[in-house]
């Protein structure tokens, strides 16, 4: 289950007043990048918007990925909220909808300590049968997983991995160092970490530029598993173009636009607050998807 490129993908949105789910792009996405050789689907991460998406929303998401995916990869589902009980009830729904496995983020705004952490993660593993994946991205919740807290978490029975998307590698050896301790593996989350991630003993990458150069993720993936360095390191360079541009508007608003003018599907506009690009940002993204044959 967790190995090879695993797309966080992104939520398509109607440019409509509700920025309502759009089902037939998502449905397009999906199709496009299992026929393009990703390894799973993830939904409800950080390009997927989860912070902005109601309860109800997610659910019905869910629903809708897991009918439209029909097994023929994993379905990963982002269930992590700032609270314990909120986590569970999510986790429980995902779970009788069919997913595969759940990605767990540590909570967001607060400070909680590694106590407080144990505590949740294994109330959640408890509370379902699913396997979990613990999920570090501190740049974004100020929320750390300390290699310590990690290793006792590993113990859990199903608490199965972690997704390490701070892109430290003192930390990313710590976990690697975990995994092959346990019955635990390591996800990279960070796309210009991935051909040292796998060096350290990294299984999968969950990498969020996939939603739009699948071929490249893929590429590198099977140059790394196939041991042709010379292949890996130019791929891995590869994935520098998109990244470049992703920094011209608030995350994932630049992705999202690369994946419409790409072709690959009508994804629509990251919500509000998040702001669409402007033309001349649209002319960026338009030299950037050349190099990869993508416009």
């Amino acid at each position: 289950m967790f190995e090879g490129i695993i797309t966080p993908i992104v939520t398509p949105f109607h440019r409509d007043e509700e920025q309502s789910i759009n089902y037939e792009a998502l449905e397009k996405l999906i199709n496009y990048l299992i026929e393009h050789g990703v390894k799973g689907i993830f939904i409800l991460g950080s390009n997927g918007e989860f912070h902005v998406i109601d309860e109800e929303e997610k659910v019905e998401l869910a629903k809708k990925t897991i009918e439209i995916v029909n097994h023929r990869v994993p379905v990963f589902v982002g269930t992590g909220c700032c609270s314990t009980r909120e986590t569970v009830r999510l986790s429980r729904k995902m779970e009788e909808l069919g997913a595969d496995a759940l990605s767990v983020i540590t909570p967001y705004f607060l400070k909680p300590t590694n106590e407080n952490l144990y505590a949740h993660y294994k109330t959640i593993a408890q509370s379902v049968s699913l396997p979990i994946v613990l999920y570090n991205i501190p740049k974004a919740t100020g929320c750390p997983l300390d290699p310590e807290l990690v290793d006792r978490l590993a113990d859990i029975e199903n608490i199965k991995a972690i997704k390490d998307s701070s892109g430290e590698l003192d930390r990313l050896e710590a976990y690697a160092k975990i995994a092959k301790e346990k019955d635990f593996e390591l996800l990279v989350g960070s796309d210009s970490k991935i051909s040292y991630a796998y060096g350290i003993g990294a299984t999968a990458a969950v990498a969020g530029t996939s939603n739009v150069i699948v071929d490249t993720l893929v590429g590198l993936d099977e140059a790394l598993r196939t041991e042709n360095a010379i292949k890996a390191e130019k791929l891995q360079k590869d994935i520098d173009v998109l990244r470049g541009v992703l920094k011209l508007g608030t995350v994932p608003s630049a992705m999202k636009r690369s994946c419409e003018l790409a072709g690959i599907a009508p994804v629509g506009p990251a919500r509000m607050p998040v702001q669409e690009l402007s033309k001349e940002d649209d002319q960026k993204i338009i030299q950037m998807l050349k190099y990869y044959h993508l416009a």
